[in-house]
């Protein structure tokens, strides 16, 4: 039977990975608080496809720049609720007076620029969902972010390997930027990928990605 990777006490962890309380081995970042621990454990890396998963993931990555990802997390069901489950749709109709709303909603980020972004962003997902009706290309944003897919993955052995941009990130971002879409850059766009399983960043070494 198999059983989860743990850590035997006369090897050394390398830098950024930690030996946690239940015997398991997690990127530092992810290794204390609970919240962090449960989205690396069961959702992050994971493969999502289908547009809004990856649209909301696009607005939220968006969001989270300049802040803590443990900020935009512990806000989701909040932002969720405020862009209508980040159905591109719903969120593409936003007029002024819902920019005006959201900037007074307490469970969100109040940052009038991400916020007209999201916005903004979604009439771009609409856009190449209706240009793609009519080219051989991606149907829509989720197939246009995974055709991205590095043909080889990253294997970092410590916190300091861990890559912020990828040449496949440089040209998703400025792809997208091309497109009318803001708040995509490369290191953004990289989270964006290995958050949804396009790429795999994880430390070699954690309960997720053994030796």
């Amino acid at each position: 039977m198999n059983t989860p990777l743990t850590q035997s006490a006369d090897l050394p962890l390398a830098s950024g990975l930690t030996l946690c309380d239940d015997g398991l081995i997690r990127p530092t970042g992810a290794s204390h608080d609970e919240l962090l621990r449960s989205y690396y454990d069961t959702e992050w890396g994971l493969p999502v496809h289908d547009e809004a998963g990856v649209f909301e993931r696009l607005v939220l990555e968006g969001f989270q720049a300049g802040l803590s990802w443990r900020t935009v997390l512990a806000k989701r069901e909040a932002f969720r609720a405020a862009f209508e489950g980040f159905s591109p749709d719903a969120v593409a109709a936003f007029s002024t007076v819902d920019v005006e709303r959201l900037t007074r909603d307490p469970g969100i980020i109040h940052n009038r620029r991400k916020i007209e972004a999201a916005i903004s962003n979604a009439h771009a997902t609409l856009a190449m969902r209706n240009t793609s009706e009519a080219t051989d290309g991606p149907s829509h944003l989720g197939e246009f972010v995974w055709s991205y897919r590095p043909t080889r993955d990253p294997r970092p052995r410590s916190h300091n390997e861990v890559p912020t941009q990828l040449p496949e990130s440089v040209a998703l971002a400025a792809d997208l930027k091309s497109r009318g879409f803001k708040y995509v850059g490369p290191t953004t766009m990289l989270a964006l990928m290995a958050a949804i399983g396009i790429v795999n960043t994880d430390i070699v070494g954690t309960h997720r990605r053994p030796r």
